[in-house]
């Protein structure tokens, strides 16, 4: 281990817990706004098409337990020098400093600003996806704090930025130029299905990404098939990006079965 493991090791620690104090903040466990409250209320579950029911937002739980993971378990001796923590230790640490800076920029109502910031996230997140797609985890523990995590958390995130950018174009008075509002929702979960799409062909059928989508999106479709505001095109589209995103997932999973094995290559970065 030098100095530059140290420092990384260090600050992605310190960039855990400052996603957790956001995240207690965002609670509104610290007697501040939740965040579906917060900003007028633009991100409430009722707010628009796209917003999903608020259980969905229970996905934070294995998303925040992962990355707390993760902050100690890069720390231990064996993960030190790893030439792959080495690669993902800094757009992990990106990822936990821009969820909090997401959070704040709801809570103090600058909902415009929560566009760039989210779409910003998604970036690292896709980034860092790529990055575990470039070398293998040499465990079980490591698949799960590392592949496991961010996979979830990049996948909920895709739900999160259609949801925010749709928030902020209708709290901004965006008339849709003109179109029904169930189309433009429709419209939004197609490109979501797509983007699952693309993420499970890309990640060879990975679940983690698949999952945390498909969770968002099915309680999208909760929300729009059982509350206000009621869309029945909306919730079925979301129901059927479901099942897409799924079987697209399971199909290239299952292809990757059927290739010949090779021997485990780690990537090695100085």
């Amino acid at each position: 281990m030098n100095s530059r493991d140290l420092r990384r090791m260090v600050l992605v620690v310190i960039g855990a817990l400052v996603a957790l104090v956001g995240s207690f903040i965002g609670s509104g466990a610290a007697g501040g706004t939740p965040i579906q409250n917060a900003a007028g209320g633009a991100l409430a579950a009722d707010a628009t098409l796209i917003a999903p029911a608020v259980p969905a937002f229970a996905i934070w739980t294995p998303i925040y337990l992962g990355l707390v993971g993760y902050a100690i378990w890069q720390c231990l001796p064996a993960q030190r020098s790893d030439p792959r923590q080495r690669r993902l230790g800094y757009p992990i640490l990106a990822s936990l400093i821009l969820n909090a800076a997401w959070i704040l920029s709801i809570q103090f109502d600058q909902l415009w600003l929560s566009v760039p910031v989210i779409v910003a996230l998604l970036a690292v997140l896709v980034w860092t996806f790529r990055l575990t797609l470039a070398s293998r985890p040499k465990n079980i523990v490591e698949t799960i704090l590392v592949d496991g995590t961010m996979g979830l958390y990049l996948g909920w995130v895709c739900v999160a930025t259609a949801a925010n950018v749709t928030a902020v174009l209708v709290a901004a008075g965006f008339t849709g130029f003109g179109l029904d509002p169930d189309l433009w929702a429709v419209a939004v979960i197609a490109v979501a299905a797509i983007v699952g799409g693309l993420l499970a062909i890309a990640g060879h059928g990975r679940l983690a990404p698949a999952a945390s989508l498909a969770w968002g999106l099915g309680w999208l479709a909760v929300a729009r098939l059982g509350g206000a505001p009621l869309s029945v095109p909306a919730g079925i589209a979301a129901v059927v990006a479901v099942v897409l995103v799924l079987a697209v997932t399971v199909s290239a999973r299952l292809r990757m079965a059927e290739l010949p094995v090779s021997p485990p290559t780690r990537t090695v970065v100085a």
